[in-house]
């Protein structure tokens, strides 16, 4: 808050800033599916495993509605971080540009404290999870 005003969230990377992690960029052109399986796990919180919603995107790519799927996981992401549709609504973000949506999205939860490529493993800063078997 600045002089009594609140200012909405905005996204930590540009649409268009794909070549700022040149390693999410090549694998996003290349192999979208691991992208969109890493973003969706995180987005789900550990409930669906990034290998599922990338064979579901993956088969989706077939008949060419991956961008259906990849936009309901922006509109999740958006609404978990309270972030506006830009630069327009999901559904053109993605139909449009879907590599640039995808980089953006795991930019995103980068710069949350979340590494996509590692999976879910709790919310960023979280205690270590203990064994079963070990109590206090």
């Amino acid at each position: 808050m600045l002089g009594g005003r609140s200012f909405p969230p905005k996204w930590s990377a540009k649409f268009c800033d794909c070549g700022e992690d040149p390693k999410t960029c090549l694998i996003t052109c290349c192999l979208p599916c691991v992208t969109f399986g890493q973003i969706a796990e995180i987005v789900d919180e550990g409930r669906s495993s990034c290998f599922g919603q990338g064979c579901a995107y993956g088969l989706l790519m077939l008949v060419t509605c991956h961008w259906l799927y990849s936009c309901l996981y922006r509109e999740k992401l958006r609404s978990k971080f309270g972030l506006p549709a830009e630069p327009c609504c999901d559904c053109c973000v993605n139909f449009c540009c879907e590599a640039c949506a995808l980089c953006q999205e795991h930019a995103e939860l980068k710069a949350r404290g979340f590494d996509p490529s590692k999976g879910w493993i709790g919310p960023p800063n979280a205690p270590p999870r203990m064994p079963p078997s070990m109590s206090r």
